[in-house]
């Protein structure tokens, strides 16, 4: 059996790298990478390292054959070119003969009003019209997609938020990493969703939770989406981000990612880790890279 990843030197699908060679030989794994080079560290692990770029569909037809079970990790950027990218992924898997297909989407995908939830409502589509059997992954919200909200506030800023009381999922990326390889590896898994989602908590309880972290006395300076868009600004952010991050800041509010479910529990075999822990890792992390 032949297991590929794409995505593979990013920042998500690194993690599942690492996660399936403690449980699979490097011989039955191979990724898929727009830029090999950067892979030169899975390929001395003997993992095969393939070019396939989701822009030229026709690099998939190499790097998808001869594989069984294919993980297609979720790509960045505008909506239009993630379902365009995402559409040329599932077509070539098709053509491949692909036998499963895992896909990290997005928590309740099809009924969700976040600003991200688009390219992946085509995408299930368009896996589940192949006919071939899938799993979706429903990614709730990384942890680590608020490293810059606790660097800001390791340095004395405050929280500022527009979410109000809308509450998140919050995991580390590893949680998810390794609910992806174990579906990707094992049996049971054709045609399922997985709600992907850690215990939910507001915004002012992440803080709080870091405060017990850090002991840093850590403002939460809830605003509106103008004035919040205003001090992404000051930040620096550029113009085309500011409606994104505002995007989210607003569908959390709206409880687009208000999913309760034990589906990590349930693939992991595990509980998710405890989101001390989790920000003790993020801020670690931190600590070690500044």
């Amino acid at each position: 059996m032949k297991l590929l990843v794409t995505g593979a030197t990013g920042k998500l699908g690194s993690k599942v790298v690492e996660s399936l060679l403690k449980t699979v030989p490097a011989s039955q794994l191979a990724v898929s990478v727009r830029n090999p080079e950067k892979a030169e560290g899975l390929r001395s692990k003997g993992v095969e390292v393939r070019h396939g770029d989701f822009d030229h569909p026709e690099t998939l037809d190499t790097a998808f054959a001869g594989i069984d079970r294919l993980l297609i990790i979720s790509t960045d950027g505008e909506n239009d070119k993630r379902i365009r990218q995402h559409a040329n992924a599932v077509a070539a898997a098709e053509r491949a003969g692909i036998k499963f297909i895992a896909y990290t989407s997005l928590a309740n995908a099809p009924e969700s009003t976040n600003i991200m939830a688009p390219p992946h409502v085509a995408t299930e589509a368009a896996i589940v019209n192949t006919g071939i059997p899938y799993s979706f992954l429903r990614n709730n919200w990384y942890l680590e997609n608020e490293i810059g909200s606790i660097e800001g506030a390791l340095a004395g800023a405050p929280w500022v938020t527009s979410a109000v009381d809308g509450k998140v999922g919050w995991a580390l990326q590893q949680d998810y990493a390794d609910a992806a390889a174990t579906v990707l590896v094992g049996d049971g898994h054709d045609n399922t969703v997985y709600e992907l989602s850690g215990p939910l908590l507001t915004q002012e309880k992440l803080v709080n939770a870091l405060r017990g972290v850090t002991d840093k006395e850590i403002p939460l300076q809830q605003v509106n989406d103008e004035e919040y868009a205003e001090i992404m600004k000051g930040l620096g952010l550029p113009d085309f981000v500011i409606p994104i991050v505002v995007g989210i800041q607003e569908s959390i509010r709206n409880r687009s990612l208000e999913v309760e479910s034990n589906d990590f529990e349930r693939v992991l075999g595990r509980p998710v880790t405890p989101i001390s822990e989790g920000l003790k890792q993020v801020v670690n992390g931190i600590s070690t890279t500044n």
